[in-house]
């Protein structure tokens, strides 16, 4: 553990470093955890074809340059293999150091837009090279990277350059959430 490192107890929900402060994750309610399940299934099934891992709630030792290092628990994680291999002890897999390859956060009603704006642009300096934010109640999917903001709806496929060869379209995020 670094001297610049952030360290909070483990704790349910989970607790993270955002703006400045300890901020403790929302129970999430029924539209989320079922989001959260289906788009983890996805990811999950995918990345078991040698991608890397996925995990729902992991914690994350992010450390974007020039700054402390602070523990980030994304809604949903994916971590490749290439970032951490998968023979890699279990000690570095429980939390690693580092930012996942791709972040999802999935919108509660009490998220406040200023503190999902933080951790995308934590994510982003740190090296994750997507953040998807899924907006249950909008039904829309916002793609953050190094290019900018990509607004995906219904008629959109969501894809990206980290996710190589994974794609859905956004209604059947949505529907699958919803039976």
């Amino acid at each position: 553990m670094s001297i610049h490192e952030i360290v909070l107890p483990e704790t349910k929900p989970e607790t993270e470093w955002v703006r400045g402060r300890a901020l403790q994750k929302v129970s999430p309610t029924y539209p989320h955890g079922v989001l959260q399940l289906e788009l983890g299934s996805l990811l999950r099934t995918w990345a078991a074809n040698g991608h890397g891992r996925v995990s729902s709630e992991w914690r994350f030792r992010v450390a974007p340059p020039g700054k402390v290092v602070r523990p980030l628990v994304p809604d949903l994680a994916y971590l490749s293999y290439e970032a951490l291999p998968e023979d890699a002890p279990d000690e570095a897999v429980a939390a690693p150091f580092g930012s996942p390859t791709v972040a999802v956060e999935i919108l509660s009603p009490d998220d406040r837009r200023p503190d999902v704006d933080d951790k995308i642009a934590t994510y982003l300096a740190a090296g994750t090279a997507v953040v998807i934010v899924v907006d249950p109640h909008r039904r829309t999917i916002a793609v953050h990277d190094a290019a900018g903001v990509r607004l995906l709806k219904s008629d959109d496929t969501l894809c990206h350059a980290a996710l190589p060869g994974f794609a859905i379209s956004v209604d059947e995020v949505f529907r699958r959430a919803k039976r």
